[in-house]
């Protein structure tokens, strides 16, 4: 077997032992699809920045194939990466990224998509998604857009090399793809604030969203059903996946940490309670803290808003201790959360929900029509 269809082996067969897919027909395409045809060149994180690496790199292939996100464009710079391999390591901030293949087979799982069915990828990146869908379903039933138009024509090209002829768009996401419509199933794999009507217009009812929600803290995906009157449905997803935010809904840069002055406190409740990923409070403290920006200076972690207010959280000696300012306290409404939290029996995100409608976006907790219910923007 060559070396790179023994590696898509590999990484199928990992994917399927860590529970990642159990379709086969979805296990077939990630042993087709050569991811390296679509990550040529990437970037590595590296102490002061990124590192460039490509096909000339004895490691490029096992980044390749492992389940990793591989970063392949910094500040929108299409001469990011010639610079980083001139000069050794660059800074700047992701924006584009060929996403773990373990969250992209969760995604494609949650679409549940049947022969026939028209498939709309909001945010091409890569390509590589996208011939995933078209080995799946046939290119004629996939489309694919993105708002970078040097992202798009790099995507068509290495389609088309592989054999594979999607309709790819150089267009906004948030307006979908409406000369396209209508669809089955849309695919985002870029974070959204709020879930663009434009996508429930273009999609049949009954058919299925997949996306991710773009919130500083308590982000996850989620799985809506269309209902007819542009209205969808659905639940917040127990696997978790974090992705850059579609450019239109990219949040605001944090504002400037502040200086430190008042009375300092300890506290019980933890920033990785609050901030980590894998923590079950993490979404429920979204909830309690809209807008709020957590940054992290060495041991140090700061949540910031917009008004002015803060809470710096440190340890020191095995002892949490926090010191507040500005016109709210922030760290004194996560330790609110967290009683509430506790009170409603310790809900992780499988037990929200999310309804959309043309005028209104909310999380809900178990019942739609129940009592607690958060908007999402």
């Amino acid at each position: 077997m060559h070396s790179t269809a023994r590696r898509r082996h590999h990484l199928a067969e990992s994917l399927r032992r860590d529970g990642m897919i159990t379709d086969p027909a979805w296990l077939d395409a990630f042993r087709r699809v050569p991811r390296h045809a679509f990550v040529p060149r990437y970037f590595l994180s590296r102490r002061g920045g990124w590192r460039a690496v490509d096909r000339t790199d004895e490691d490029w292939l096992d980044h390749v194939y492992a389940d990793q996100v591989l970063v392949t464009q910094l500040d929108g710079d299409p001469h990011a990466w010639e610079r980083a391999r001139r000069e050794g390591v660059v800074r700047g901030n992701p924006t584009c990224s060929s996403s773990m293949p373990g969250i992209m087979a969760v995604m494609l799982e949650e679409l549940s998509v049947h022969a026939g069915h028209r498939v709309l990828e909001i945010g091409t990146g890569t390509g590589y998604n996208a011939a995933l869908l078209s080995e799946r379903l046939g290119s004629s039933l996939v489309s694919t857009v993105d708002v970078d138009e040097e992202l798009v024509r790099l995507a068509a090209e290495r389609l088309s090399l592989c054999g594979y002829h999607p309709a790819v768009a150089f267009r906004d996401g948030a307006e979908g793809f409406p000369a396209r419509a209508p669809f089955d199933r849309v695919l985002c794999t870029c974070a959204v604030s709020e879930v663009p009507v434009a996508w429930l217009e273009q999609t049949t009812p009954g058919g299925i969203v997949v996306t991710t929600l773009n919130r500083p803290i308590g982000a996850g995906l989620v799985r809506l059903i269309v209902l007819p009157g542009s209205v969808a449905r659905g639940r917040i997803l127990r696997r978790d996946g974090r992705f850059m935010p579609l450019r239109a809904h990219r949040l605001a840069d944090p504002v400037s940490l502040p200086e430190i002055s008042g009375p300092v406190r300890p506290t019980e409740l933890t920033t990785d309670m609050v901030l980590h990923p894998s923590s079950r409070f993490e979404f429920f403290a979204g909830l309690a803290l809209p807008k709020v920006v957590p940054v992290l200076r060495g041991d140090d972690a700061f949540l910031l808003h917009g008004d002015g207010s803060w809470a710096r959280v440190a340890t020191h000696a095995g002892r949490t201790l926090v010191a507040q300012g500005g016109p709210r306290r922030l760290w004194n409404l996560a330790e609110a959360a967290h009683r509430l939290w506790t009170s409603l029996g310790k809900p992780g995100r499988e037990r929200f929900g999310l309804t959309v409608t043309p005028g209104q976006q909310e999380i809900w907790l178990d019942d739609p029509d129940g009592d607690h219910r958060w908007p999402l923007a």
